[in-house]
């Protein structure tokens, strides 16, 4: 029986140096785990406000709209003002005025204070813009020859839409209009816009509401 030659001592240092050499790649490999981490869904941005889409809507709001109104009405807000017709659109466009105006600002007046607060914001609106009927209300333009000279002619003066709301209590009203003229200068716009406050008063024989004189 032959005996096997023993180990040379060279090789086993060789193994040795091979050993140490492949166990240090091992440790310097990542490690990739075996389930995916489980990451926090991304949180939703808010969208970005729709900015108003006109000064109608603005003036409306500011004017004294309801303080119960919600997300719900100022989105119907911003439905209403964005079929709006175009300027320069004429009596056919007067319609969708009113309705916007309306649709806005619901009303919460009643019906006979609404007739008679819409009939005296109409009368005044006239009467300040072209000078028409001033002598109606000489508390709030004086004597009529030496008034100043209206600002503007009526020979295209045209009041597109107007409704009559509370503003802030049941004895104080605003009527908002909405209407078109001529300047002095020559030069028609459309969509101006006013507003006539008024104070319910209990004197007898007279209109109850009072107008307010414009500051």
């Amino acid at each position: 029986m032959t005996r096997s030659p023993a180990r040379s001592p060279r090789l086993l240092l060789i193994s040795t140096m091979f050993l140490v050499v492949a166990g240090g790649i091992l440790l310097t490999v990542p490690q990739t785990p075996s389930t995916p981490a489980i990451s926090a869904p991304p949180r939703a941005t808010a969208p970005p406000a729709h900015p108003r889409a006109t000064a109608l809507s603005s003036r409306a709001a500011q004017a004294g709209a309801p303080a119960q109104a919600t997300a719900s009405t100022a989105s119907t807000q911003s439905a209403s003002t964005s079929a709006l017709p175009p300027h320069g659109e004429g009596v056919a466009g007067d319609a969708a005025i009113q309705k916007s105006l309306e649709d806005a600002w619901p009303a919460d007046l009643a019906a006979d204070d609404e007739h008679t607060l819409l009939a005296a914001g109409r009368g005044l609106l006239r009467a300040d813009a072209t000078g028409v009927g001033r002598a109606e209300w000489p508390a709030l333009f004086g004597d009529p020859e030496q008034a100043i000279a209206p600002a503007f002619s009526t020979a295209r003066f045209r009041i597109q839409a107007a409704i009559a709301r509370r503003d802030g209590s049941p004895n104080q009203a605003v009527v908002h209009l909405v209407w078109a003229a001529t300047d002095r200068g020559g030069t028609y716009t459309d969509r101006r816009i006013t507003d006539w406050h008024f104070t319910r008063t209990s004197t007898k024989g007279a209109s109850p509401w009072t107008p307010q004189p414009r500051t």
